[in-house]
């Protein structure tokens, strides 16, 4: 991270423009500059606009004003290739863009690039990505997390002042919280899906990842909303979610999950201590149970497999892109896996199970939100692994995102905030925070008094 004008959170940036001790052209010249500098080496982007600065010239006068923003490269951009990190579309370029990358540019933003992911965002390492792997920009002989590593990556190493992800199972909070910066989950429903490239459709949940919850609480007020283009969005109002920052949590009840985990003691002090912090701001904090996240890996592979087989079934070479043979190896295993629990006198033994026991999480949740306000536990068992751990891990993702799939396959809204440092490795542990449906601003609510009460957020200090 520099300390130049790409190091700005989104708030910073907004306020100095209005005061107008900067302008945006210098903004989008120092993150041009960062990207310059550091991606050769971490690789987070995969496209650049090379019409950016005549972008942000035309979009001055609008609330963003031309503001730098990253995107996940699974979200279509209408003359910006978009590949989703496979070969298979090596040189698609969309004829459309996608309803959460418009609104956002309607309100001034500009694209500077499209992010690296694992290919059709089939990993949580950024490392089944077709053009290379994202380093970890905290520690370069780490990764960044997946599968919007190259959105968390650019965000963490001030090469983008703020980013949009995809999250079908952990997705924007575990490469945020390995990264060291703020992933939101939003509610599935509460943003569109219209043009981003469909993993599985009943868990994508497009959102911001960001340098503080303040930006991320920003960002979200532009994302969210119905759109007729996705009819499984929701039709109700969305709050102004910056109305969350800056209130008291005094009282609030707050269940700890998922201390239990083997392997998880090191991570398990930390959350510990992030529970302490919650219950000295006024908060309630008591260690309780829910379904076993281990019950949500099998739940979570065998729908998302399900759905990754017929998403992925049209891409075949005769509208667009290449042909089946271009598909990297995990996308192939997926396939062959989703169709075998999809096939004739296995539909019923496997996805049909799945989706049964996917409903008794949702009825969990529900019976815990009668007693409690929100619910918290790591977002990764884990540290950043280091770089290459993936290979011959079929499973890897799944179960570095176990802490998260069981909130992901009920819909939930989420948000990873940094909770510790490793002085030694540079490395992060978020503390992942999840609430009922359509309570993005109780996330938000607390993830930013939490934030505000520690110092483990690096763009703090300058606040």
């Amino acid at each position: 991270m520099t300390n130049q004008l790409c190091s700005l959170t989104l708030a910073q940036t907004l306020n100095k423009l209005q005061k107008k001790e900067i302008q945006m052209s210098e903004i989008v010249q120092s993150v041009l500059d960062s990207i310059k500098k550091q991606d050769s080496t971490i690789h987070a982007f995969l496209t650049q606009n090379e019409g950016l600065l005549g972008d942000v010239k035309a979009r001055e006068k609008l609330p963003l004003a031309g503001l730098p923003i990253a995107v996940k490269d699974n979200i279509c951009t209408k003359g910006l290739r978009t590949t989703a990190s496979s070969l298979v579309l090596d040189k698609f370029l969309p004829q459309y863009t996608a309803t959460i990358v418009e609104k956002v540019c309607q309100a001034g933003a500009t694209i500077i690039g499209k992010t690296n992911l694992d290919a059709w965002a089939h990993g949580s390492s950024t490392e089944t990505s077709q053009y290379g792997r994202t380093l970890n920009p905290r520690n370069t002989g780490h990764l960044p997390g997946g599968s919007s590593g190259g959105s968390a990556a650019a965000v963490a190493a001030d090469m983008s002042i703020v980013a949009i992800g995809t999250e079908t199972a952990g997705s924007i909070r575990q490469p945020a919280a390995w990264c060291g910066v703020v992933g939101l989950k939003p509610t599935y429903g509460r943003v569109s899906r219209y043009g981003v490239i469909a993993m599985a459709s009943s868990t994508d949940s497009p959102g911001p990842i960001a340098k503080t919850v303040q930006d991320a609480a920003m960002m979200l007020n532009y994302l969210a909303g119905q759109d007729l283009h996705d009819p499984t969005t929701s039709p109700q109002a969305v709050p102004d979610f910056t109305q969350s920052l800056g209130k008291s949590i005094k009282g609030l009840k707050v269940g700890l999950l998922y201390q239990d985990i083997e392997g998880m003691e090191i991570v398990k002090s930390h959350i510990d201590t992030a529970a302490k912090v919650l219950t000295e701001l006024g908060a309630k904090v008591e260690p309780t149970q829910a379904l076993s996240p281990q019950y949500a890996i099998s739940v979570y592979t065998i729908v998302q497999r399900g759905e990754v087989s017929s998403n992925l079934a049209r891409y075949d070479g005769i509208r667009f892109g290449n042909d089946r043979t271009f598909f990297g190896d995990e996308a192939k295993r997926r396939i062959m896996l989703g169709t075998y629990t999809l096939s004739k006198g296995y539909a019923d033994k496997y996805y049909l199970t799945a989706q049964k026991a996917r409903t008794l999480f949702i009825q969990d949740y529900q019976k815990l939100f009668e007693k409690y306000d929100c619910l918290i536990s790591a977002t990764s068992p884990s540290f950043a692994k280091k770089i290459g751990v993936t290979e011959n891990a079929a499973m890897f993702g799944e179960l570095e995102d176990m802490l998260l799939e069981p909130s992901s396959i009920t819909g939930l809204p989420g948000i990873s905030v940094p909770c510790y440092k490793d002085p030694q490795t540079n490395l992060f542990i978020g503390l992942n925070i999840i609430a009922p449906m359509w309570r993005e601003d109780r996330v938000i609510q607390i993830a930013d008094a939490f934030e505000k009460a520690t110092d483990w957020n690096t763009w703090k200090e300058t606040k």
